[in-house]
Parts: structure tokens; sequence; C-alpha cells
């Protein structure tokens, strides 16, 4: 009885840990939402302070090694078996992928963001053309590239000591079975520990922004009161139970259905507006901020504003480094469900897929709703800039009132942003599931719990009352993941070697017997 007791804490040991943790952080975001956010502040901006370079040389090598091993001889290698068929099919594959992402980002920032670079991003002069030029370029510097390559090498690292390896789908998986030394147990569960907390405070600040999003569109189609907590919080309750039901069905079933319908109305929404707005423009403007960021990528990728003035680095801390900080908040939550949808995928398949082709997305999307926003201040009516300046959650909807058919437009975007975000909120509860179990199907009760403390600390975000709070308390369990990551890249391509060397070794020995 004791020993099988004492499986069980081990195996429960990081549930034990984690959750408790989560939902005293939820807690004290409840009772002191100033308090919480004010200390949330402090230590991410002093890291940032101290390791702000060394942060954009990691994530930029990422890109890098992303790109190294997709065209080298590595890129032939299938996560499975050699003769495995993917799972999915490459569309559904895809908008899974990217529906968990970054589907209510999008909405939440495709307008705002754009805009408020043109409005006030260092080294170009406000509302100027080249400043919006730079604008979208830097947008997708945020979301581009760099974010799905954050994503796409932890999920591969996960993906190739899972189905390679036959191992687990847990973070430091991985690392106890390639790196050598005692203190390699306890840093995988500490991997384990960090990965979940990074993923319940990333996804939280998510349902935080989209109960701000949806508030705000209410106050637009309806007029309520967009700063009533009461709505907040009916908002956030509603969220919970349409969330509740797929919780409790199959991933395949639940979030594929999801997902796929998601990025069918995003389409459709985004095809829309590019239709009914100026579309020569926002055609140009896809092709040309497109240039520019392939253009742009070297020097941004290394740009920290060293011998500029305070504001740009104070800028470049509050835009870029939270952005990267952000997506590795989310890596081990998008990371495990991207591993657990890609079987059957080469290498060089999976970083295309996983890294190429959101981002041309992301280019598209952007061009349209946030070249949308700039042609509205450069030739149109303007007052983007003043409504994104008194509040960034209702940018989206302050574009959507100057095209045809505003209220079925706004309406649509709210139920977008709402489907996206019972989207993430399952797709995170299934892999927190199944990091605190160490299984690959969690089971229902599991998910529900997890559900439930992702609206309690959803609800605390909430309270801290403005973005810049949300978006610091989200990217603060990130900030022990990236050295997780560290070790995460330095186990695969030592995998990688070892499994080389012996496939070679066996290919020679079958030539000897002919």
């Amino acid at each position: 009885m004791l020993t099988g007791l004492r499986t069980w804490l081990t195996r429960m040991r990081a549930l034990l840990i984690s959750l408790p943790l989560c939902a005293g952080v939820a807690i004290w975001g409840i009772a002191d939402p100033a308090g919480l956010a004010a200390w949330a502040g402090q230590v991410t901006g002093a890291a940032f302070d101290a390791l702000d370079w060394l942060y954009m040389l990691w994530v930029t090598g990422l890109l890098v090694l992303a790109a190294w091993l997709a065209l080298g001889r590595h890129g032939r290698v299938r996560l499975g078996r050699s003769d495995e068929s993917p799972e999915f099919s490459t569309p559904s594959w895809l908008s899974m992928l990217f529906a968990a992402g970054m589907g209510v980002g999008l909405l939440f920032w495709g307008v705002a963001e754009p805009v408020l670079h043109f409005d006030g991003a260092p080294g170009y002069t406000p509302g100027s053309r080249e400043a919006a030029r730079h604008a979208l370029a830097v947008t997708l510097f945020h979301w581009g590239f760099h974010a799905w390559a954050i994503y796409g090498m932890t999920a591969l690292a996960l993906a190739y000591f899972a189905f390679k390896r036959g191992g687990s789908f847990m973070p430091g998986a991985g690392l106890r079975a390639e790196l050598p030394g005692r203190w390699v147990p306890a840093a995988a569960e500490a991997a384990n520990i960090t990965a979940i907390v990074a993923i319940a405070l990333g996804v939280a600040g998510s349902i935080a922004m989209g109960v701000f999003q949806l508030q705000r569109g209410l106050f637009v189609l309806v007029e309520t009161d967009p700063e009533a907590l009461w709505i907040s919080g009916a908002l956030l309750l509603m969220l919970v139970v349409c969330y509740a039901l797929p919780l409790v069905m199959p991933l395949d079933k639940g979030v594929k259905w999801l997902s796929n319908a998601n990025m069918a109305l995003a389409i459709a929404l985004m095809l829309f507006l590019l239709l009914a707005g100026p579309t020569a423009f926002l055609m140009r403007g896809f092709v040309t901020t497109a240039g520019d960021y392939l253009t742009e990528l070297v020097s941004l990728s290394f740009q920290l504003f060293t011998f500029e003035r305070q504001e740009a680095a104070g800028w470049f801390q509050g835009w870029t480094l939270t952005y990267f900080f952000w997506w590795i908040s989310w890596s081990p939550f998008v990371g495990v469900f991207i591993a657990r949808i890609s079987r059957g995928r080469t290498i060089r398949e999976f970083i295309a897929g996983v890294i190429l082709v959101p981002t041309v997305f992301s280019v598209l999307w952007f061009a349209v709703f946030g070249g949308f926003g700039l042609y509205e201040e450069l030739y149109g009516l303007g007052g983007v800039v003043e409504m994104v300046r008194y509040d960034v959650s209702i940018a989206l909807f302050t574009l959507l009132e100057r095209v045809p058919f505003p209220g079925v437009l706004n309406a649509t975007a709210m139920v977008l942003a709402f489907v996206f975000l019972v989207t993430s909120v399952v797709s995170a509860a299934f892999v927190l599931g199944m990091l605190s179990s160490h299984v690959a199907n969690p089971d229902r009760r599991s998910k529900v719990a997890w559900g439930l403390v992702l609206a309690l600390l959803g609800a605390a975000m909430i309270l801290a009352g403005d973005i810049q709070a949300v978006r610091s308390l989200s990217v603060l369990g990130a900030i022990p993941f990236a050295a997780v990551m560290v070790l995460q890249m330095v186990a695969l391509l030592r995998a990688l070697k070892f499994d080389e060397a012996r496939y070679l070794a066996e290919r020679e020995r079958a030539r000897s017997w002919q």
C-alpha cells in the first residue's frame, strides 16, 4: 500500500505542486489585483533590464536553428515510424495549431498594434507615411517567424522524443532521455512544473484580453457599460459554461471542430474586410509589408536600442521583449498541443507548417486589418489613433463601423473572439491535464479542474484592470521556462546526432552482410 501511495505521489507531484500554486496566484490576484500586478511588473522589468540582450539572441537563435534543421539532412526525419502517415489532414492540422497558438490575439491586436506603432514607434515621426510602413513591419516581427520558431522548436523537441523515442510529451522528457548528470531528474521535474505555471498564466492573460474585447464589443453594439465589472464577470461565466462541454469531449472531436469553424469564420471576416475596404491599397500593402519584413528581419533581430533614449528602450521592453516572452509562456502549451497532433510528419514538413504557413497568414491578416486602420488615418476619416489611445480593446470594432453591415460584422467578430477563447482554453486545459497527470489523454476531472483554475486566473487578471498589467502577469511564468527551452534544444540536438550515427552504423552493417 505504501509503495502504491509513493508511486501515486511521484506521478502526481507536478499536479500537487502546480495546481495549488496557480490557485494561490489567482486568489492573490482576486484579493489584491494591484499588488499582484505591481509585483509582476517589478519582476519582469528586472529580468528585461538585466538580460534583454541574451533573450534576443536566444529567440533569434531558435529561428536560425529551425531553418538549419528544415534545410539540412535532418529535414527528412519523420516524427514516428518511417512509413507512418499524418494523423490529421493538413488543413485540419494547420487550423488546430493556428487557432490554439494565436487566435484571439490576432483579433485583439490586428488593428490596434500597427496603429499604436504608427503613433509612437521609436525612430520615426508619429503619423508619417514612413511610420505607417515601419509599423506593419515591426508588428510582423512580433507575430511572425520568431514567434512561431519559439512554438515550433518547443513542439519539435517534444514530438521527437515522444514519437521517435517512445517517451511522453512532458517538457522534461527529453532532458531525462539525453542529458547526463545527477541533476537531470530534478531539472526535468522542475521543467514540468515551470511549464504548467507558464501555460496557466499565459492563457489566463488571453482570457482577460478576450473578455475586455468582448465587453467593448457589447458597448459598440448595445451601449452597455464598457467598465462594469458585473459584465466582465458575466462574460467570464458564459465562457466557462461554453468550454465545459468540449472539455469532456475527445480532442479530435472537440478542438478539431472548433478550430476548423474558427478559421473559416476568421478567413471570411478578413476577406470581407479586404473586398469591402480599399482592396488595391490593402493588397499593395500586403506585398510591400512582406518585402519590408524580410528586408528588415536581420536588423530587427539584433536591435536593442542601446544608443537610443530611454523611451526607446522602454518601448522595446514593453513591446518586443514582452511579446517574445508571451510566446515563450504559451510555448509549452502550444508546443505540447502541436506535437500531439503532428505524428507522421517529417521535420521539414513540420517546420514549414508550423513556422512558414502561419507567418504568411499573419502577413495577410495584419496587411488587411492593420493596413485598413492606417489607410483610415492617412487617407480616410481618421480618428482611429485617438480611439486606440483611449482603449486598445475597441480598435477592431471602431474599424468595422466604417464598412457595410457594421452590426453584423461586429457581432461576427465577437462570436469569433469568443470561440477562439473557448478553443484556447479547451486546448490549454487538455495540455495542463497531460502535464500534471503524466498521461497522454487526461481524464475529465483533471481537465475540468484546470478549466476552473484558468477561469480564476482570468478573473484575477481582469481585476488587475489594464492591458499592461495583464501582459506583465502573462509573461511571468515564461522567465524560468526560457532556461528550460535551452536544455530542450541541447537534448534534441544530442538525440538527432546519436540517432543519425546509429542509423548510419546500421546501414553500414547491412551493407557488409550483403
